[in-house]
């Protein structure tokens, strides 16, 4: 485990406060889940946009067998 050394704005820190007295957890507790959480998602955005990107050459790949397919269909 790694010690880090934080600084959070006012606001921030007085609403996980009250949060984490809500759900009565520790502070350091919440902060890894949160923190956990923030990375699947821009783990699952970075998949996301990669996707897209190979989607759309793969599409064009797609045209062009298409267009081969369409062609030998008129020969016959």
């Amino acid at each position: 485990m790694k010690t880090l050394s934080l600084k959070l704005d006012n606001q921030v820190f007085e609403e996980t406060e009250q949060v984490i007295a809500e759900l009565n957890l520790p502070r350091n507790r919440y902060i890894n889940e949160a923190l956990a959480l923030y990375n699947k998602f821009h783990k699952r955005r970075f998949l996301q946009k990669q996707l897209a990107k190979e989607s759309k050459l793969v599409a064009q790949s797609s045209q062009e067998v298409l267009a081969e397919f369409e062609k030998l269909a008129d020969d016959i």
